[in-house]
């Protein structure tokens, strides 16, 4: 099993706890607007195409990109920066008003206009792209009242997230003072930089350059997997930060962490439709998986799923948790052998669900010919619990318990077609005639068998009770038996 599997199995457990996380977005809120139309000819006063415009939208950008995608993604957000006292700023506040669980803290400068970006659109190509905004650094009255709003919102916050367009926001000192204080607060920093150097992020737990800010900042080209090592060790040390993600577009991402070995994780995209705030997903997808507890390298397996579903969208869009969900239940559904471990490498990832807070559930059995019996019980276990191991015997097992004539399929095949259930998260062989040893290394929160026991005389009962579990008697489905389906088979024979 690769180590990205190993991590992709882990994902959707990350997502579920997103609910309960708040991310604190400071940097540069903007507003995307969009004119789609049909370009049918060439303009007599230049040779540019006239753009007959049909329709018009307008989405949060940049930091309030951030902030709307932590949104779609199940989590709620905190958004602090500056806009404009004037129309655009207006709509910008409106789009925010729009979703409750963005709490909108900008700061009205009414020196400077709203930062926008108008896309012209045409049969979902851009034509054209025009900014409105101005760059200066933010004022010092405007930084302290930034610093203040970004002090008060700390404690309700689970990470921060510094989305830097270099629009004048993030200052040097404005960068200075919200890191020390979140890192006072013991709250992580995630920053998306713009800078061409990384020493004004010192302290922050993550920067997430892509490749050009990456090279940018430390004159090493990162095409290779090793020179993106390299880069992101340079860039690390630049910013005496605790891990460095490098986005490297259709190479995927590089993580750089201090004293580890660098973690590469290729794409996963599909087809790319537009890359405009896909930066934006992954950083988001992963701030939140770190502030629901992810080990980093699951966080960045994590965003990166999210960014490969978001460049498959037209414009600046979001990825919801439905969306996601479904990208790595199907990802977890394909990768079938994954299910199928080694005593010690279950225990291993068994541990990892328990460190997440998740309740695991056992059950056992021969599984020959897996039958409508067995489907309901396993899917009954499965809704009772987080995760389901399923003990499955090996061949010479079955024989013992069986007689010779069994099993009807190896346990190869019998850990296959259990694997590619959706109600097993994890398939483990065991050669005893009893799952006892099997039970007392796992120690499951439940343990499953069908109500044809009594509870005294289900194996590992006992063990499971006496440590806090419990024992679920499950309902059998009647008329469905291996040994009655074999006997009917070889008597038609």
């Amino acid at each position: 099993m690769t180590s990205e599997h190993a991590a992709e199995t882990a994902l959707a457990d990350h997502l579920a706890r997103f609910s309960a996380v708040t991310v604190l977005v400071l940097g540069d809120a903007m507003l995307d607007r969009y004119v789609f139309g049909d370009v049918k000819r060439i303009s007599s006063e230049a040779p540019i195409p006239v753009l007959h415009a049909q329709s018009r939208r307008h989405v949060l950008g940049g930091a309030g990109n951030v902030a709307q995608n932590a949104v779609a993604l199940g989590a709620r957000a905190i958004l602090l920066g500056l806009r404009g006292d004037d129309q655009a700023g207006a709509e910008l506040a409106a789009t925010v008003a729009a979703s409750p669980a963005i709490e909108d803290r900008l700061v009205i400068d009414p020196t400077r206009p709203t930062t926008v970006k108008t896309r012209f659109m045409s049969g979902g190509h851009q034509l054209l792209r025009l900014d409105e905004e101005v760059t200066t650094p933010a004022r010092p009255a405007l930084e302290d009242l930034i610093l203040d709003r970004f002090r008060a919102a700390l404690p309700a916050c689970a990470i921060v997230v510094l989305s830097d367009y270099a629009k004048g926001v993030l200052t040097d000192r404005v960068l200075t003072r919200a890191i020390a204080a979140a890192r006072a607060a013991g709250v992580k920093v995630v920053v998306d930089p713009k800078r061409s150097r990384f020493e004004a992020y010192a302290g922050a737990d993550v920067l997430t350059p892509n490749a050009l800010e990456a090279m940018r900042a430390t004159g090493i080209d990162v095409a290779a997997d090793e020179q993106a090592a390299t880069a992101g060790e340079a860039a690390r040390a630049q910013a005496d930060a605790g891990a460095v993600l490098v986005k490297r577009s259709e190479k995927g991402l590089t993580l750089v962490r201090r004293a580890v070995a660098p973690v590469h994780i290729p794409t996963r995209a599909q087809e790319v439709a537009d890359v405009s705030g896909a930066g934006d997903t992954l950083v988001t997808a992963f701030a939140l998986a770190l502030a629901a507890g992810a080990p980093m390298p699951e966080a960045a397996a994590l965003g990166n799923a999210a960014a490969g579903i978001v460049v498959g969208k037209h414009g600046t869009a979001t990825v919801s948790h439905a969306e996601l969900f479904e990208a790595l239940h199907r990802t977890e559904l394909l990768a079938i052998d994954d299910k199928v471990m080694e005593r010690d490498a279950a225990l291993a990832r068994i541990a990892a669900w328990r460190q997440a807070g998740l309740r695991v559930g056992f059950t056992n059995g021969c599984f020959d010919l897996i039958h409508p019996g067995h489907v309901r019980l396993l899917a009954r276990a499965r809704a009772l619990c987080d995760r389901l191991v399923v003990g499955l015997n090996t061949d010479a097992s079955v024989q013992r318990l069986k007689g010779p004539e069994r099993p009807v399929q190896n346990e190869t095949a019998r850990a296959t077609v259990m694997a590619s259930m959706a109600s097993a998260d994890l398939v483990v062989l065991f050669g005893e005639d009893t799952p006892q040893t099997l039970i007392e290394a796992i120690r499951p929160d439940l343990l499953f068998k069908g109500a044809d026991y009594r509870l005294d005389q289900v194996v590992g009962g006992a063990f499971v009770m006496a440590h806090g579990g419990r024992v679920e008697l499950i309902p059998l489905e009647q008329g469905h038996s291996t040994t009655n389906t074999i006997r009917r088979i070889n008597a038609g024979s």
